[in-house]
């Protein structure tokens, strides 16, 4: 790919990168609203055409190359876009390669099972791109928002000690650079929205009634816990944007402008895989030569006979 563009690219979705190692408050270092120079929703829908059409040239190179794979985690607020995001983002790839996974309420199989292991039982193949819609880090954030979701779990009383989210933010490292080690990219991005801009999408989900199916009662009940939820984001992000899988909080009170920032955060991620078509070996060039020769010379077939005459004569 054109240096230029992949340098481009790299230097727009730097602003959004938690840098491994920082203190993160949400508030303070994020703004949901900001848009990084792109002045106008036209603008932004024309540069993500361009992203999709770049991801699906790379999404080929890396179902051929088989090498590689991704795993892209979204994790927002209710209404912070993600369904949106994953539509828009993908619509140009091959649906083949692309695996979408959403986490519900933990079934009581799963609830038998380490916390992670639903997530790992879904893990993209290499050569594809898995797409979690929330993930693992639902672990450190549903769940300490409402501890009580600890008591289905079943944890052993020696694991529900005071430094349950520090074991679990290693935990979660260490499962991600154990993936990064074995060839899986993990690209990990953060819907930011507003307390404000929550608010009107949900008015308009209850307004208009072509969207009354997206409301549900739960969304206001756990809009009660913003501060919480704020402050749970904060934490989580300060301690696992690690080099091999770091975050980024892209702004989401713009869903074209957070669409397009997603769009450049994976299409970096795959720039930097960097996959390649494979080079075949000599052996087999003289098989595709000779394929080719027999094509070229090949006359077409005479038509079939049909009908009674020809069940006649046989």
């Amino acid at each position: 790919m054109n240096d230029v563009r992949a340098k481009r690219i790299a230097k727009f979705i730097e602003p959004f990168r938690v840098e491994p190692g920082s203190k993160v408050k949400l508030d303070r270092d994020f703004d949901p609203a900001f848009k990084a120079g792109v002045t106008k929703k036209r603008e932004g829908r024309e540069l993500l055409r361009t992203g999709v059409e770049l991801l699906a040239e790379y999404q080929r190179r890396l179902a051929a190359q088989g090498t590689h794979g991704v795993l892209l985690c979204l994790q927002a607020l209710d209404a912070g876009g993600k369904d949106g995001t994953i539509r828009h983002v993908m619509s140009g790839v091959n649906p083949q390669g692309v695996a979408v996974s959403s986490f519900k309420v933990p079934s009581a199989a799963e609830l038998g099972h380490d916390y992670l292991w639903r997530y790992a039982c879904r893990l993209p193949a290499r050569g594809e791109i898995g797409i979690f819609n929330r993930s693992h880090y639902e672990e450190v954030l549903v769940v300490r928002v409402h501890p009580e979701h600890l008591d289905r779990q079943r944890l052993p009383a020696r694991s529900l000690g005071k430094d349950l989210w520090a074991r679990r933010y290693r935990e979660i490292n260490d499962w991600e650079r154990y993936l990064s080690d074995n060839g899986f990219a993990v690209v990990k991005l953060f819907l930011n929205l507003s307390w404000s801009e929550q608010r009107a999408r949900f008015l308009k989900r209850i307004d208009v009634p072509e969207r009354n199916w997206k409301f549900s009662a739960a969304d206001i009940r756990e809009r009660a816990y913003w501060t919480d939820y704020q402050h749970a984001f904060s934490e989580m992000l300060s301690a696992t944007s690690t080099t091999w899988a770091p975050w980024y909080v892209v702004p989401a009170d713009r869903k074209w402008f957070a669409r397009l920032c997603a769009g450049a955060v994976l299409a970096h991620t795959l720039i930097e895989l960097d996959p390649r078509y494979p080079r075949v070996s000599s052996e087999a060039r003289d098989q595709l030569r000779d394929a080719r020769a027999k094509l070229v010379a090949e006359t077409e077939p005479a038509p079939a006979r049909h009908g009674r005459a020809a069940a006649g004569r046989a």
